[in-house]
């Protein structure tokens, strides 16, 4: 299994995080991914860079205007008086807003228009990284239409982002990118399967009206869990695309059984889609031993989670979105592997 990275993507280093009412250091930080990759070289996985920016597969996905204000808006934040170091909006627009307004001209205003919420700060070098997660999010697919599967750690994650809105510490929405790539390369039917402890509410989003392409989150009940608002069982999609997105969201403290058996449910999904790629959101926080224990699942549990999703046989990209525990990463991402290569 090849796998995409490029260390660019470490300079993005948020600081701003706020939880509770409380600022606190953020979690996304660099040495995620640099335990992450620790694990690849571990398992003696091949290591490559993704290449530049394929930037019409971007918008093939994403708003080109919300591309560009993430691409150069930090230029015009530092022409700012009195800034802070990272962009962090004070104001989002109303759904009543949206359904009128257009994009601000002031960068201010663009920053409230363009994220979701405070959890995307973004700093000098956040563009470069979310250029290079995209880039090997566009290279796992690529390498997937090829034959077999590929791994692309993104960094940062992306299934918070929607069309032209971010949140979440997701900029561009990797996962989706990947989908529509793989659409791009023949793929008829593609499936997104997310297993992170977050629903994917920007994947759900993008493809909420596409018959083509099956989103299946499993995810902590978002009654009481990031994002609040989406990931309910009976969001089922609208239009062409009724039917083909499948929330399994679980109360918190569910643990290994419940967590494989809704995993296994979206892997059934993907089955019955007659699904000819498959791109997998890995998220790593339903661990344990995470900051919030959403889900207390076990290592082993990961690895009957890639067992289940490897024996569906299928070209596959799997792409990184969250997880925050440095110290356990590396050792989840070798489970889910060994599990997925059968091994």
């Amino acid at each position: 299994m090849k796998v995409f990275w490029d260390p660019i993507q470490l300079r993005h280093t948020p600081k701003f995080f706020l939880v509770r009412g409380q600022v606190r250091p953020n979690f996304e930080v660099p040495a995620r991914p640099e335990a992450l990759l620790a694990a690849c070289h571990a398992m003696g996985l091949p290591i490559e860079p993704p290449g530049p920016l394929d930037l019409a597969a971007v918008e093939a996905v994403h708003d080109p205007a919300f591309v560009a204000f993430l691409r150069d808006g930090y230029a015009a934040w530092e022409s700012l008086p009195d800034r802070g170091e990272e962009m962090v909006a004070n104001a989002h627009p109303a759904p009543e807003a949206l359904l009128h307004a257009a994009p601000p001209s002031h960068v201010i205003g663009k920053l409230g228009w363009y994220t979701a919420d405070c959890a995307c700060p973004i700093g000098k070098g956040t563009w470069v990284a979310i250029e290079a997660a995209a880039s090997g999010a566009i290279a796992a697919a690529d390498a997937a239409t090829a034959g077999g599967s590929a791994y692309a750690l993104a960094r940062p994650p992306g299934h918070h982002a929607y069309r032209a809105r971010a949140g979440g510490h997701c900029y561009l929405n990797n996962a989706a990118i990947a989908a529509e790539r793989l659409r791009a390369r023949g793929a008829a039917r593609v499936a997104v399967l997310d297993i992170d402890s977050h629903h994917g509410n920007g994947t759900q989003g993008i493809f909420w009206e596409r018959g083509d392409v099956l989103f299946a989150s499993v995810h902590g009940d978002p009654g009481g869990y990031y994002p609040w608002f989406v990931g309910h069982a009976h969001e089922r999609g609208a239009g062409a695309g009724e039917g083909a997105n499948l929330n399994l969201p679980l109360a918190l403290g569910t643990g290994d059984a419940g967590w494989v058996a809704a995993v296994e449910a979206g892997v059934q999904a993907v089955r019955s889609f007659g699904t000819d790629a498959l791109v997998v959101s890995l998220g790593f926080d339903a661990s344990k031993d995470e900051p919030l224990n959403a889900l207390s699942v076990t290592e082993d549990g990961f690895a009957r989670a890639g067992a289940a999703i490897g024996g569906l046989r299928l070209p596959t990209a799997i792409v990184q979105e969250g997880g925050y525990n440095v110290d356990v990463l590396g050792p989840l991402l070798i489970r889910f592997l060994t599990g997925f290569g059968g091994r």
